[in-house]
């Protein structure tokens, strides 16, 4: 009498443990992961004997991938691709991590099933329709993470790439490189405001001499940056206004109703007439001649 495809697995993971595993680990070895150096050898033989034996008990309550059986086996997978994720590897080699199980089972399933054609199609269907839906789900888990590490990486850059500088005492800089949208005008406020009240500021100079384009966005991004600092009691200098901004703006019809200069040197100027400083060159002592 055959069997259904759950206890035709079942029985054929169970019986073939040792010849499946090893299959499944030379698969493993031939791939692209070792090749990598982005995991040892132990370590990854560790990882599949760990989901071997999950699936094999998860396999005792039948075939459901997403049923309560296999919570643990979808547990691990997850925390292999949440690591694979930030290790950096691609998508093909976390997702071939389950998927080249496959081959090892199909052959054990030759061997176990012997002449019973209907056994070894349900048993073949039965792991197809399963192992499909675990990598699923580890390509899901995988996606995510990497999203999430992306996400934190580009919060980081955003954090290092908009430095205040302190020029004089009560003088800031902000230079700013890049694109300026809505998400890091946050970061640049907090920035600002941060230093300005740190270093008890009056004057906070904007340079945007390495941001591309000024468009009406920009434009509005940047007037929210100088009213919070000016609730903040520091006056504000835009400087790196270059020909083509300015021109960009004026076709916009653009106002940012602040100081402007061409250049920081400029601003800074302008920033140290305004509290009662000004640079000057030191006269040179004179020479005393030998007789």
């Amino acid at each position: 009498m055959s069997m259904d495809g759950a206890e035709v697995l079942s029985r054929t993971v169970t019986q073939d443990e040792a010849a499946i595993l090893e299959a499944w680990l030379a698969s493993l070895r031939e791939g692209a992961s070792l090749q990598s150096g982005r995991i040892r050898e132990a370590e990854l033989q560790t990882q599949a004997k760990t989901v071997f034996g999950q699936l094999r008990e998860a396999l005792e309550g039948g075939l459901d991938a997403d049923g309560g059986s296999f919570a643990p086996l979808r547990e691990t997978l997850g925390e292999i691709s949440r690591s694979r994720a930030i290790q950096g590897f691609t998508p093909t080699d976390t997702a071939n991590f389950i998927f080249a199980l496959k081959e090892p089972i199909f052959e054990s399933l030759r061997r176990t099933a012997g002449s019973d054609a209907s056994d070894l199609a349900a048993g073949i269907v039965a792991v197809g329709k399963m192992l499909d839906r675990l990598g699923l789900h580890t390509m899901e888990v995988f996606l995510a993470s990497r999203e999430e590490v992306i996400g934190r990486q580009g919060q980081e850059i955003a954090e290092l790439s908009t430095p205040v500088v302190r020029l004089w005492d009560g003088i800031l800089a902000l230079p700013l490189i890049g694109t300026l949208d809505s998400a890091r005008t946050g970061v640049v406020m907090e920035n600002l405001l941060q230093a300005i009240v740190d270093e008890e500021a009056e004057i906070a100079i904007i340079d945007i001499t390495g941001v591309p384009t000024v468009d009406t966005l920009v434009a509005q991004h940047l007037l929210k940056t100088v009213a919070a600092a000016r609730l903040m009691g520091a006056d504000c200098i835009v400087s790196g206004i270059r020909p083509q901004i300015a021109q960009t703006m004026v076709h916009l019809g653009v106002e940012l109703n602040v100081v402007s200069k061409a250049t920081l040197a400029d601003a800074f100027a302008v920033a140290l007439k305004q509290t009662g400083r000004k640079v000057v060159r030191q006269q040179a002592a004179p020479t005393v001649e030998r007789r």
